[in-house]
C-alpha cells in the first residue's frame, strides 16, 4: 500500500466516497490514485475555490468531506473555502500535492513557488484554519493520518495533508492501530452535570430547548429529538440552527430571532425559567443582531465538550454522553408551549410584480419532505429563514462565514453526497456570478437540481447595510441568466424567467414537474427584501453607529 492509498482508504472508512478538486502537476500522484481507486471517486470542479465550497456542502450532508489541490496556486485558491468550513465546524480534509522532496531540500526555484527556495510558506499559512496538519512521508503517514482524523472528527474542523510528489506513491513504512475518536466523559463530571440539569429543570415552571447546529455536525440531532420527546420540552430554533430538529415536530414552536421577529416566540423563550441551549452558537445572525435577551443565570448551556448550568461549569463532558444521560434521567412533563405561527399567505397574481411577500410564501409551498435546501448568504436565505420546512427537509446556509458565492458549488457538493434527494439552490444573482460555472458540473455528473436565481439588479444585502444604497459598487453586470444552463452544457433542462406572479407560478409548476434539472430566474424590484432582511438592516445600522 502506498502513502496516498493508505490515506484514501482511511478517508473512505470514515465516510468520504468522493473527493472534489482541480488537478495540477505536483498533485498528479494524488489525482492518479483517486482516479484509479475503487474506494473513492474523483469529482472535478471548475476551480479550487469551488471545489472547497463543494466539499463543504458535501460535509454538511455526509458529515465529512475532502478536496484535493496542487501546491501554492491551488491551495491558496481553496483557502477561503477551507476557512469557511473551519468557522462552520465541518471536517473537510484538504489534500495538497507538493514539489518533490529533493527539490525542496535543494531549494530549487520551481513554478508555483515564491521563487525564494522556501517551501513551507503555504503549510504555515493554513495554521489558523485547520485543526491538524502534516506533511506525509512513508515513515509517518499511518500515525499522522490517525492523529489528523481523530482531531478533525473530535473538533469538527478541517485538516491539511500535504504529499511531496515523489513520496505519495511510495510504499508505507510504518504501522499503527486506527485511532477512532471515541472520547469518554469524566464519569463524576457527567453525573454531577446530569444531576444539576435535572434539578434545575425540576425547579422550573416553564422551560424550552434551543437546539443548535453542532447537533447536526456531530450527528446527534436524532438523540436530541429523543430527549425532547422523552422530556416533553418545547423547542424553538435560531437562524443558523434551522431544521436541526424537524420543524413539523409537534413540540416545535417556531424561530427565535431575538427581538427582530416572531414576538410571541421571543416573549415565551425569554420568559422561561430555564432555557436549555444545546450546541448553539450565539453569533450576530443567530441572536438577531445581538437582540436576544437570555438571562445567563437561567441558561443551561451544553456544548461539545462541557456543560454550564447557570454560573457552574462542568468540564470533560462529551455531548453524546450528556444527551444519553438526560434521555434516561429526565422525567416526562406536560410543559407549557406555544404553537408556531401559521405560514404566510400567498399573495399576488396575474401581471402583478413579484414582491417579497409574493415570492417567499411560494417558495415555502414549493418545498417537499426530505429536500436539501441550499440558501445563499444574503436576502435569499433570510427570506426563507421563517419558512416552515417540511418533514425531513434540511436548510443549509453559511450563516457565520458568509462567503458570497458559496451556495452554488455547495449545492453541487450536496447533490454528489445525496444523489437521490432533491437539491434546491436559492441564490442571488450577485452571488451566483462568483461561482456560476459550477452549474456545469450538475449536468456533467447527472444531477437534477432545482436552481432559483433571484435577480434584483445588484447586491441587495449590501444596499440594505451601506450608507448609500445606490452607490456604484452595489451594481453588477446584467446577465441573461435563464440562457446560462444551455451554455454550460445543461441540455434539456427546464428554464424560465419570471417577472410577474403569473410567470412565477408557471415556472414553479414547470420546475416541480421537470424530470431534468430546472433553472428559474426570478426578477424582482431592487429593494424587494424580506422582513428579516429589513430588520437586520435596521439592527446592524445601529450596531455600526455604536
Amino acid at each position: 500500500m502506498t502513502v496516498i492509498e493508505y490515506v484514501l482508504g482511511r478517508l473512505r472508512e470514515i465516510g468520504v466516497t468522493d473527493i472534489f478538486g482541480v488537478p495540477g502537476d505536483f498533485s498528479f500522484p494524488i489525482n492518479d490514485a483517486i482516479c484509479h481507486s475503487t474506494q473513492v471517486k474523483w469529482i472535478g470542479c471548475c476551480n479550487e475555490l469551488n471545489a472547497a465550497y463543494a466539499a463543504d456542502g458535501y460535509a454538511r450532508v455526509r458529515g465529512v468531506g475532502a478536496v484535493c489541490t496542487t501546491y501554492g496556486v491551488g491551495e491558496l485558491s481553496a483557502l477561503n473555502g477551507i476557512a469557511g468550513s473551519y468557522a462552520e465546524r465541518l471536517p473537510v480534509f484538504h489534500l495538497v500535492g507538493m514539489p518533490n522532496s529533493s527539490a525542496q531540500e535543494s531549494r530549487l526555484v520551481m513554478h508555483h513557488t515564491l521563487g525564494n527556495g522556501e517551501y513551507d510558506f503555504f503549510y504555515r499559512m493554513t495554521e489558523p484554519v485547520v485543526c491538524a496538519r502534516a506533511i506525509m512521508t512513508p515513515q509517518n503517514v499511518v500515525m499522522e493520518t490517525e492523529r489528523i482524523i481523530a482531531q478533525a472528527l473530535y473538533r469538527r474542523r478541517p485538516a491539511y495533508l500535504a504529499f511531496p510528489a515523489d513520496l505519495a506513491d511510495q510504499p508505507v513504512l510504518s504501522a499503527a492501530r486506527p485511532a477512532y475518536p471515541m472520547p469518554q466523559s469524566n464519569p463524576e463530571s457527567l453525573a454531577a452535570a446530569t444531576e444539576a440539569i435535572v434539578a434545575a429543570l425540576g425547579e422550573a415552571s416553564t422551560a424550552c430547548v434551543l437546539p443548535g447546529v453542532l447537533l447536526a455536525r456531530t450527528h446527534l440531532s436524532n438523540l436530541m429529538r429523543e430527549v425532547i420527546e422523552k422530556s416533553g420540552l418545547p423547542f424553538a430554533t435560531m437562524f443558523w440552527d434551522k431544521s436541526v430538529i424537524d420543524e413539523q415536530h409537534p413540540q416545535h414552536m417556531g424561530m427565535y430571532e431575538g427581538a427582530l421577529l416572531n414576538e410571541h416566540v421571543r416573549g415565551f423563550v425569554e420568559s422561561c425559567d430555564r432555557v436549555l441551549m444545546v450546541g448553539t452558537i450565539m453569533s450576530d445572525f443567530n441572536s438577531g443582531a445581538f437582540t436576544a435577551q437570555l438571562n445567563p443565570d437561567k441558561v443551561i448551556r451544553i456544548s461539545m465538550h462541557r456543560v454550564h448550568v447557570g454560573k457552574k461549569n462542568y468540564a470533560n463532558i462529551e455531548l453524546h454522553d450528556i444527551l444519553a444521560a438526560l434521555l434516561q434521567a429526565l422525567p416526562k412533563r406536560d410543559w407549557k408551549r406555544i404553537a408556531p405561527a401559521p405560514p404566510e399567505a400567498v399573495t399576488g397574481s396575474g401581471s402583478e410584480p413579484i414582491t417579497a411577500a409574493a415570492l417567499y410564501p411560494r417558495w415555502e409551498k414549493f418545498l417537499r419532505p426530505n429536500d436539501l435546501l441550499m440558501a445563499e448568504t444574503g436576502t435569499a436565505s433570510m427570506g426563507m429563514g421563517f419558512a416552515r420546512m417540511p418533514s425531513g427537509a434540511m436548510f443549509y446556509n453559511q450563516t457565520l462565514w458568509g462567503s458570497i458565492g458559496w451556495a452554488t458549488p455547495a449545492a453541487f457538493g450536496a447533490g454528489i453526497a445525496a444523489p437521490h434527494q432533491r437539491v434546491i439552490l436559492l441564490t442571488g444573482e450577485g452571488a451566483h456570478q462568483f461561482t456560476v460555472q459550477e452549474i456545469s458540473q450538475f449536468a456533467r455528473y447527472g444531477l437534477k437540481p432545482v436552481i432559483f436565481v433571484l435577480n434584483n439588479a445588484g447586491y441587495l444585502i449590501e444596499r440594505l447595510l451601506c450608507k448609500e444604497p445606490d452607490i456604484a459598487y452595489n451594481d453588477i453586470a446584467p446577465w441573461r441568466y435563464s440562457e446560462l444552463p444551455r451554455a454550460f452544457g445543461c441540455d434539456n433542462w427546464f428554464t424560465a424567467r419570471a417577472t410577474t406572479c403569473a410567470e412565477l407560478d408557471a415556472a414553479l409548476e414547470g420546475a416541480a414537474a421537470s424530470t431534468t434539472g430546472a433553472y428559474v430566474e426570478v426578477v424582482t424590484d431592487p429593494y424587494a427584501a424580506s422582513p428579516l432582511a429589513l430588520k437586520l438592516h435596521e439592527s446592524f445600522r445601529r450596531l455600526y453607529k455604536n
